[in-house]
């Protein structure tokens, strides 16, 4: 018998990791440990999503995680496909987020996760700030979402 290789689907979403921790559950017996991760989808066309799932090892909640993140996936209008049309400051929990809207060939200027959800959702000029003292990095990522999905676009 021979073996066919397994074809894997190409999928249309870019993904990173931004955060993975092992989580414990103190329970009678001891400790039990899992693996919660959270991760980042964009197609860096203006759709983007963000999953937060715990697994029994890592492959398993990175896995969880990303069908989280399809199920959130939200469209983003941008200006020229570039930049944002205007300036939003926005708080989500602890986390602050400044988006500042740049010119043609300033380039992608922010930190942290706040610069892979802003790659992955497809803008490439951009200036963005944590104002918050937070350094969550799933606030943060969280409050740059929520910030680009409140942007009106100019009508």
């Amino acid at each position: 018998m021979e073996r066919k290789p397994i074809k894997r689907e190409k999928s249309e979403f870019n993904e990173k990791v931004i955060d993975l921790r092992r989580v414990v559950r103190v329970v009678a017996g001891g400790k039990r440990f899992r693996f919660r991760a959270t991760l980042v989808i964009g197609d860096e066309k203006g759709r983007i999503g963000i999953g937060v799932a715990k697994g029994a090892d890592v492959q398993a909640a990175i896995s969880k995680a990303k069908n989280q993140a399809k199920k959130s996936i939200i469209k983003i209008n941008l200006l020229d496909n570039r930049t944002i049309h205007h300036e939003i400051e926005v708080k989500y929990g602890a986390a602050r987020v400044l988006l500042k809207p740049a010119s043609d060939g300033h380039g992608l200027k922010a930190g942290g996760s706040i610069r892979t959800v802003l790659s992955l959702a497809g803008v490439k000029d951009i200036t963005a700030k944590a104002l918050s003292r937070t350094k969550n990095k799933l606030t943060n990522a969280k409050a740059t979402i929520k910030a680009l999905e409140s942007i009106q676009s100019e009508k």
